[in-house]
């Protein structure tokens, strides 16, 4: 929706598990020298800032990269942990790290969109294609990367709509990061047709969803439609942080699914989602959902 502004929510318990792991997915795709490409179909803003009215509306980062980013720093000696200190798994360190890569200063004060995280990790031949409905967002987001030249391409539209000009890139390897508002319930079946155009052009990309937990027919549905959607390889995974609320509004929860995912992303979730439920859940209904289909 045009009225969507990811500024309110920037940094949540949503973007610590979907940024995690992008962040995961694009070290595995640079372990090999063959350059990738990561395209953003709703791309927002590439960084947020932390101390702005906006973010400071309903401070949805305090519940979610706060709790990480004060547990993050471990002591060479495990026994001098803190009682209640929260060692980060690597997959989760990796990530923490690269929003304190924004924040060189030491205190939490900008958060990287899923963009920017994409730049700071990419190499200078990998490749960054970007959508962006919102006008405002994307002036913002082009003004950003204007000095990127061909590395970053920003595109001002419907990124459902250019996604498949984009696809195959030249090197067959990249991610594909699909992350609606859902605002509109029929971007349910958007991304439903999005994969499935995708996947005929682009059989060997790694697709990212994400998706809301919220009180909704449709997303209570989804995963079973995306994997009913998948040729190949899948992964769902989902993060509750509390109890649905009694008057049926807001996000409870939010969920990520990957077709043609990493085989070592499996063993990376097992170890930080609880790690994730712990630090972020807010009641007794916090927990998380990990199912996956890999050859």
């Amino acid at each position: 929706m045009l009225s969507y502004r990811h500024a309110f929510h920037a940094g949540n318990h949503a973007d610590v598990l979907k940024h995690a792991i992008q962040v995961f997915v694009l070290r595995h795709l640079s372990q090999k020298e063959k350059p990738w490409w990561f395209v953003d179909t709703h791309a927002g803003a590439a960084t947020y800032s932390l101390d702005t009215p906006w973010a400071l509306k309903n401070a949805e980062f305090e519940s979610g990269i706060s709790r990480l980013w004060s547990r993050s720093a471990l002591p060479a000696d495990p026994l001098a942990l803190p009682v209640n200190h929260l060692a980060l798994p690597w997959g989760l360190q990796d990530y923490v790290d690269q929003v304190r890569a924004l924040n060189p200063q030491g205190t939490l004060l900008r958060y990287p969109g899923s963009p920017q995280l994409a730049l700071q990790l990419a190499r200078r031949t990998d490749r960054l294609r970007l959508f962006e409905l919102h006008s405002t967002e994307s002036r913002v987001l082009a003004g950003y990367f204007s000095a990127s030249g061909s590395q970053v391409q920003v595109q001002a539209g419907d990124g459902f709509v250019g996604l498949q000009s984009v696809l195959p890139p030249p090197s067959r390897r990249g991610l594909v990061l699909i992350d609606p508002s859902y605002e509109d319930k029929n971007d349910y079946q958007r991304v439903r047709t999005a994969l499935t155009e995708g996947c005929a052009r682009f059989a060997t990309g790694i697709y990212m969803v994400w998706y809301p937990q919220v009180q909704r027919r449709e997303s209570a549905q989804f995963p079973a439609v995306l994997k009913r959607c998948a040729p190949g390889d899948w992964l769902h995974v989902a993060l509750t942080v509390k109890a649905p609320a009694a008057d049926g509004f807001g996000l409870h929860g939010s969920g990520v699914f990957i077709l043609n995912p990493p085989w070592t992303l499996p063993q990376m979730l097992q170890e930080c989602l609880p790690v994730l439920v712990q630090a972020l859940g807010q009641d007794s209904h916090a927990g998380f959902t990990l199912e996956h289909q890999i050859a």
